[in-house]
C-alpha cells in the first residue's frame, strides 16, 4: 500500500518499465536525501542547458541555487531537475539484458526566486545542512553582499517521478540461461574518505567533528 502518493501527470506519468516507478512520497524523499546534487535542465535562449547543481530540500519545495549572474537560474520558466543514484552494474547472459540498479527522482516545474531575506537565509541553511550536516553552525554565515549575489530558487515538489530498479538479471529463467556465463550483479558504493586539510591551516588545526565522524562512511 503507497501512503501520501504522489499524483500521476502526464510529464510523472510511467510509460516505459512501469514496474520500477514508484507513486510513494517517501521513496522520493529519500532519493533527494541520499544525494546532494541534482542536475537542472532549463532551456536557456531557445537552447536546452542542464546544470549540476547542490540542492536542499523541506517538505515542499527543492531549494537550489547559484550566482545571480548565471542565465540557467532564471524563474519562470519550466524546468525539470534530476537526482540519480547508482546502485550497480547489472550483468546478464547477454548484452541486450544487461542494465543497472538505481534510483532516481524527476521533479517538473516551473520555479520562483526566493527574495524573502528570511526565507532565502532558511533556504541555505537547508542546502548546507543537506550536503554536510553540522557545517551551517560552524563556518561563517552569508554576508548581506554574499546573499544578495546568489540566486536562490524554490521548485515544488508536487509533481515527480521516481523508479528504482534493483535484484538480478531478468534472464536466468530464459533461453540464455544454457550458456553456462556468468551473470549477476556488481555492487557499487560510494565512501567517503579522510579529511584533506587546507595547505594553509596551521597544523594543530583539526577538522571538526561532524567532518571528521564520516570519513569511511557510505555515501548515498
Amino acid at each position: 500500500m503507497v501512503h501520501n502518493p504522489l499524483p500521476e501527470t502526464d510529464l510523472t506519468r510511467h510509460r516505459r518499465l512501469r514496474e520500477q516507478g514508484s507513486l510513494d512520497r517517501g521513496d522520493l524523499d529519500a532519493i533527494l536525501d541520499a544525494g546532494f546534487v541534482c542536475h537542472l535542465g532549463v532551456v536557456v535562449e531557445g537552447r536546452p542547458v542542464v546544470v549540476p547543481t547542490v540542492y536542499g530540500r523541506d517538505e515542499e519545495s527543492l531549494y537550489v541555487h547559484g550566482s545571480v549572474a548565471g542565465r540557467s537560474l532564471a524563474a519562470g520558466a519550466p524546468v525539470c531537475v534530476t537526482v540519480t543514484h547508482v546502485d550497480g552494474l547489472v550483468l546478464a547472459r547477454s548484452v541486450f539484458e544487461h542494465g543497472v540498479n538505481y534510483r532516481s527522482a524527476m521533479i517538473h516545474g516551473v520555479p520562483r526566486k526566493v527574495t524573502d531575506p528570511a526565507e532565502k537565509t532558511e533556504g541555505l541553511r537547508r542546502l548546507t545542512e543537506h550536503a554536510t550536516p553540522g557545517q551551517w553552525a560552524y563556518a561563517r554565515r552569508p554576508s548581506s553582499r554574499e546573499l544578495a549575489a546568489t540566486t536562490l530558487l524554490a521548485l515544488s515538489l508536487e509533481e515527480a517521478s521516481v523508479k528504482i530498479r534493483t535484484g538480478a538479471p531478468g534472464d536466468g529463467d530464459g533461453p540464455d540461461a544454457a550458456l553456462g556465463l556468468w551473470a549477476g550483479t556488481l555492487p557499487l558504493a560510494a565512501v567517503w574518505g579522510a579529511p584533506e586539510p587546507d595547505p594553509l591551516l596551521p597544523p594543530e588545526l583539526r577538522p571538526p567533528a561532524h567532518i571528521a565522524r564520516r570519513e569511511g562512511t557510505r555515501h548515498g
